[in-house]
């Protein structure tokens, strides 16, 4: 095994992205940092480094154990690094996914009916025996 590896490679290889240019490219935003500095997609790591890879909402941290260059399988990654990302990011992961479309992205569209259902449930409660509240104040 070689001692170190491009850090776009190894992302790619160890699944984190599906293609080594998305890789490469959350290299060049900004998205990928190690202690704390941004890094170049030919940044060399190395083992025992600890990588972070922001994708909103959260920021994923992998301790780099083995620094490879070749893809492998899914079976083996446990071999190549160790997930380490903060019990805190996960929660913010999944209040994100409770809080559904609430806060939708500019751009993208109208919401498609299992969506619709889903905010109309999460807004709030159905308002069903509402539509005839003035008729009981009459009396």
């Amino acid at each position: 095994m070689a001692s170190e590896a491009r850090i776009d490679k190894w992302l790619w290889a160890a699944r984190i992205f599906k293609t080594r240019s998305i890789a490469a490219d959350a290299c060049k935003n900004g998205r990928v940092t190690i202690g704390g500095a941004n890094v170049k997609p030919s940044h060399m790591i190395k083992a025992g480094e600890t990588v972070n890879v922001r994708k909103p909402p959260i920021t994923y941290s992998f301790k780099v154990l083995q620094p490879i260059e070749q893809r492998v399988g899914a079976k083996l990654l446990p071999q190549i690094y160790e997930n380490v990302t903060a019990p805190e990011q996960y929660e913010l992961l999944e209040m994100t996914r409770i809080s559904g479309f609430v806060d939708r992205a500019r751009g993208t569209g109208r919401p498609t009916k299992k969506e619709r259902r889903s905010l109309d449930a999460f807004i709030g409660p159905s308002l069903e025996g509402f539509d005839d509240w003035d008729a009981d104040d009459e009396d």
